[in-house]
């Protein structure tokens, strides 16, 4: 069984029609019963339908690739052709594409959207349900939740918006809709229930706590629109488990409590989003710790360290601390506590429910943003194993950027060029550069310098996620 991501949508109407029931205001959940006599299974989705679907747009993206002729990765080929032109070969040009779902989200034009469906994407348009045609920029991307905000330009002032829903108020069992273009057919409508929520392990994104829903969702619905039934987004539908590409009836949709986060931030002008710090690495709990722990289930984010000056250390969490609780919200895992306290605004504070040594009690964590450090990277050029790769000195921002929880100093991988040196040898942004050939390393300039001339035999250590690895390679 496999993760599938998605990718599509264009404008053809399809399914349904008549479910005439009041909009509740916004906060009250409305009464839930399920159909009495065979008159209400006949009732139909279209009201929902033609309420919300105008505002689920088609992505369309685009890049021009530079592609190298197959051959010349043959090893027989390039000894008796060479390598014609230092290895590089002769390449040519292909347009790689992407399709994919958006929701407007704003009046002025701001589209919420998969970031996997605009991710290196050049060229990017959407489409709206009447089939009018615009170009976009990308105003943020957040691989973190892989949602991406756009703007439209020129937005039409009859732009149809979907009011955001409040995800935090699903249950599962309840009936929702799923807007999207599967397989590029065009918009089609499809209807399930909310078969489970705050999913985590789904391995997606950081920020895990997913709707899962049995409303039938394919390639092409990534960035599309999951709604309740007073025609509210509940969700981006973002994934699928599936053995064959195509839908199983198990799909999964970031809830609307994150995609507010984002677009907030979309709106303030940040092109990165604005959260939290928390400042420690935390473990599930696995049925071994659960006995020593005192637990009947093995639940919450047990903390392995805190990072010295963090909010954690400061509010006095210990290794060892079991965090079962977010603002009253439960944790089952560090995915849970991630979302959970990752949803949580800028300024003020929270309250974490902990159990130390068996004892509940409560500790309160200021809600503040990572502190900034310099922004000095340098892409290494060099004749050495480490070309291509983008490195940078490690402050506590950069290692929320690059998932690094455990240091707040050192030099860190951002980036690593495809196909370079970097990453022939393994290279992967959140790794730390330690040592290279016996020199220490404490800032890029020292790694340049380290790099700068050719060595037969490259020995460096890496600290990647607390382990250290020691490498060799031939120069």
């Amino acid at each position: 069984m496999t993760m599938t991501r998605f990718a599509p949508i264009t404008a053809v109407s399809l399914l349904v029609s008549a479910l005439g029931l009041a909009a509740p205001a916004f906060g009250q959940a409305p009464p839930r019963q399920a159909p009495a006599n065979r008159a209400e299974i006949q009732l139909s989705f279209s009201p929902v339908v033609r309420k919300a679907a105008p505002a689920v747009v088609n992505v369309y993206g685009a890049r021009v690739e530079q592609v190298r002729n197959p051959f010349f990765e043959d090893p027989i080929f390039r000894r008796f052709f060479g390598d014609r032109g230092g290895g590089s070969g002769p390449r040519r040009e292909e347009v790689a594409r992407s399709l994919g779902s958006g929701v407007v989200a704003d009046r002025s034009g701001l589209v919420i959207t998969n970031n996997h469906v605009v991710d290196g994407m050049t060229e990017v348009k959407i489409a709206l349900a009447d089939r009018r045609e615009f170009e976009v920029d990308i105003i943020l991307r957040d691989p973190r939740t892989d949602l991406a905000v756009l703007k439209i330009k020129g937005a039409p002032p009859d732009l149809a918006v979907l009011d955001i829903g409040d995800s935090e108020a699903l249950e599962v069992g309840d009936l929702v809709l799923a807007i999207g273009n599967p397989f590029g057919v065009g918009q089609t409508v499809t209807q399930g229930i909310v078969s489970a929520l705050a999913r985590s392990q789904v391995g997606v994104s950081d920020y895990q706590s997913f709707v899962q829903t049995d409303a039938a969702i394919n390639p092409g619905n990534s960035g599309g629109a999951l709604v309740d039934m007073n025609g509210r987004l509940v969700g981006i539908n973002t994934a699928i488990f599936s053995r064959s590409g195509g839908s199983h009836g198990i799909g999964f949709a970031i809830p609307t409590a994150m995609v507010r986060l984002v677009l907030e931030s979309a709106r303030s002008g940040s092109q990165v989003v604005r959260r939290p710090w928390f400042g420690a690495t935390l473990q599930p709990v696995t049925a071994e710790l659960m006995e020593s722990l005192g637990l009947t289930r093995p639940a919450g984010a047990l903390v392995v360290n805190t990072v010295a000056n963090s909010p954690a250390a400061r509010a006095g969490l210990k290794p060892g601390d079991l965090i079962t609780g977010v603002d009253g919200h439960p944790v089952n895992d560090p995915d849970g506590f991630g979302y959970r306290f990752g949803i949580r605004p800028v300024g003020g504070s929270t309250t974490l429910q902990v159990t130390r040594e068996r004892r509940p009690m409560t500790v309160t964590v200021a809600l503040e943003r990572a502190p900034e450090g310099p922004r000095d990277a340098e892409v290494m050029t060099g004749p050495s194993p480490f070309q291509g790769a983008t490195v940078t000195t490690l402050s506590p921002a950069i290692a929320e950027e690059v998932r690094v929880s455990h240091r707040n100093e050192g030099v860190v991988v951002t980036k690593v060029e495809p196909g370079s040196p970097a990453q022939q040898i393994g290279l992967q942004p959140g790794d730390l550069v330690l040592g290279v050939n016996g020199a220490e390393i404490k800032s890029p300039g020292e790694l340049q310098r380290a790099t700068a001339q050719r060595s037969r035999l490259w020995r460096f250590q890496i600290d990647r996620q607390g382990q250290v690895i020691n490498s060799m390679t031939g120069g």
